[in-house]
């Protein structure tokens, strides 16, 4: 109550500060201040979608800034329609822009001013200027003083220049340490346009393949981060790298849906670009008629651009006196609005008087309150109490069910082990005592180690598997997450069961998209997957397969082992996850398991914040799906 009575001092002497100086409130001018921002966000923000509406928003933000002196605020909004220009590949006029921003951004904005430095050494680099380009980009890097998000798009636009001057290797190592930074501050945007550029790189360096998987990556990253022009580039890509790979069908579809994008949005480069392949595939396919039908087009695009952009040129600098202008007006407005106030000044008296009696009312009403809130904090201590006897209660009869667990999981590994181990061992044993008698020539002791090979590796999982799940039952697991590769994984268990493949002539095809990663812990993943893959190779017959795959959503990975196996009935599937039911089969070469295998491969995949599933159908193989979310760096 105390520290209410001295708000309401303290509001009180604010009032009569306020009638004294000025009639503005403190809250109305950072609401303003506020709206600023929000323009200033809104258009940075959408400027890629919709550039005009973002412009207009940048506008409208400069002349609240300039009216409310909001040094920050102007630079911003000066800032955002430069930057908006340049996207638009409106150079010159966006410099002027730009200019105009360092010359009001405050000194202290360092990573502002460094985005400016930024945007103007791309627009020299896109006027290939690249030595003014170089000198602003540098100045960046110092005024950035460690700000990793400007330091990326710095490496990101040198890697452009070094492109633009055919230095391809300089342009894929600034690339590579761009996207590393991006990773880092998890700067999906930059990262997706990185990919477009590495994917340019790789494809005017005849690394087609490269070329594809990182076009796919930047195609897939420009709908999740909305970038039109990042798209239309990316189409203008593809059909590029499949022009150079002789495949002009594939190519003409993809730079004609460039061409149509670039030109929704206004961003002439691309449709150039777009031209230029449709161009060179008809060419290559001795289409002569319908060559000269798209260099025309070309050429009178290039002939109306010209004029276009003398025009536009004279409407943009139109358009800044005229912002300047209604500056200017604005300026003066306020010199007038000033004379205005002194006019209010004796109004603020009511509104001292009217504050003081509200602030009795609240007086009168905090008492009562306080009365009130002494009572129901006595009633929610007791409420307290209560709750803490009940979950005493309930602690105790969670452990006693802990306990009847832990003694059922006893019981079920004594049973797996005596069941599924013994009779693996003992014939071990049989065969071992028979070797110490020397019953077996070389020849059978060749052939009973080849027999006896897939018995001991059956073994060896069904032990892991039992040391696992009871592991992950008994004490608990710990989730020690990190990115992986499911590509990668792929190809290390291609290599671990080399030799099972080879044996029963079952081929084994990665499918899963390369580079694509997850956020799980790897140890875990790789015990799924060797189950997985173990259990397909086990129920899939000689000359068979066993494709391990990925698809891409929202924020997940969905990844699938599948095999030509004998299937599963819906009952049988039913059975896998019981633990009771205990349910196991033969492979097809009368390999033996546990039915633990799977169950912990379900414990597991939940474990890192997924699920598993089954698909099967008797004699047509089985599919069993796992999902994982997606490495935050790559979302």
């Amino acid at each position: 109550m105390r520290n209410f009575f001295t708000l309401l001092l303290v509001l009180a002497a604010s009032t009569v500060g306020i009638a004294q100086q000025s009639p503005a409130r403190p809250n109305d001018a950072k609401a303003i201040l506020n709206t600023i921002d929000s323009l200033n966000k809104l258009s940075y923000d959408t400027f890629l979608q919709s550039p005009d509406s973002a412009r207009k928003a940048a506008s409208k933000a400069l002349l609240l800034a300039e009216k409310a002196k909001y040094p920050l605020g102007i630079g911003n909004s000066f800032y955002n329609i430069g930057h908006i220009y340049w996207s638009q590949s409106y150079y010159p006029i966006a410099l002027v822009y730009l200019n105009k921003a360092l010359l009001n951004i405050p000194a202290h904005e360092n990573k502002l001013i460094a985005k400016c430095f930024i945007t103007i050494g791309r627009s020299y680099s896109d006027l290939h200027n690249f030595r003014q380009a170089r000198r602003f980009l540098d100045s960046a890097e110092r005024i950035a003083h460690g700000d990793l998000d400007e330091i990326a798009d710095v490496f990101s636009e040198r890697s452009l220049i070094y492109r633009r001057e055919h230095n391809f290797e300089e342009a894929l190592a600034e690339a590579q340490k761009a996207l590393n930074l991006n990773k880092i501050v998890h700067d999906r945007a930059n990262a997706a346009v990185l990919y477009e550029r590495i994917a340019v790189v790789f494809n005017k360096t005849g690394r087609y393949k490269e070329a594809l998987a990182y076009a796919d990556t930047a195609y897939k990253l420009s709908f999740i981060v909305h970038n039109k022009r990042l798209r239309a580039n990316v189409l203008v890509v593809y059909a590029s790298i499949y022009n150079n790979l002789g495949d002009f069908d594939k190519a003409i579809p993809f730079a004609k849906s460039g061409g149509n994008l670039a030109d929704s949005i206004g961003v002439v480069d691309v449709i150039s670009g777009a031209y230029k392949e449709l161009i060179s595939s008809y060419e290559k396919k001795h289409d002569l008629q319908t060559t000269m039908f798209y260099l025309k087009r070309y050429n009178k695009m290039q002939d109306s651009l010209s004029t276009f952009n003398k025009n536009k040129n004279t409407e943009l600098i139109q358009e800044y006196f005229a912002l300047d202008r209604r500056l200017t007006e604005m300026a003066a407005l306020e010199r007038a609005d000033m004379q205005h106030k002194a006019l209010l000044k004796s109004q603020s008296y009511t509104i001292i008087t009217l504050t003081l009696a509200l602030a009795l009312v609240l007086v009168l009403f905090v008492v009562t309150y306080y009365f009130y809130k002494q009572r129901k904090n006595l009633s929610e201590q007791l409420r307290r109490q209560h709750d803490a006897l009940l979950e005493q209660k309930q602690l105790i009869e969670s452990q006693t069910a802990d306990l009847e667990l832990l003694s059922g999981i006893k019981d079920k590994l004594l049973a797996v082990i005596a069941h599924d181990l013994r009779t693996p061992l003992a014939n071990l044993r049989n065969i071992t005592d028979m070797f110490g008698m020397d019953y077996f020539s070389n020849e059978e002791i060749h052939k009973l180690m080849q027999e006896i090979s897939p018995m001991v590796k059956s073994a060896e999982m069904t032990l892991s598997n039992l040391l696992e799940w009871a592991g992950s039952n008994i004490k608990g697991r710990k989730l020690n997450a990190g990115s992986l590769d499911i590509f990668l994984a792929g190809v290390e268990m291609e290599e671990i069961f080399g030799h099972a493949l080879q044996k029963k002539n079952i081929e084994f095809r990665n499918q899963a998209s390369p580079g694509q990663s997850v956020f799980a812990d790897e140890n875990h993943i790789k015990v799924v997957l060797r189950n997985l893959v173990s259990n397909a190779i086990k129920f899939t017959e000689a000359k068979g397969y066993v494709v391990l795959s990925s698809e891409l959503t929202k924020e997940k990975v969905i990844i699938c082992v599948e095999d030509s196996g004998k299937g599963m009935f819906p009952e049988e599937i039913e059975k896998l996850f019981s633990l009771q039911t205990h349910f196991s089969q033969r492979g097809t070469a009368g390999e033996t398991g546990t039915g633990i295998g799977l169950m912990l491969c379900k414990e597991l995949v939940e474990l890192n914040g997924g699920n598993l599933w089954i698909e099967s159908k008797p004699g047509r193989g089985s599919k069993f799906y796992f999902c994982l979310p997606l490495n935050p760096e790559y979302v």
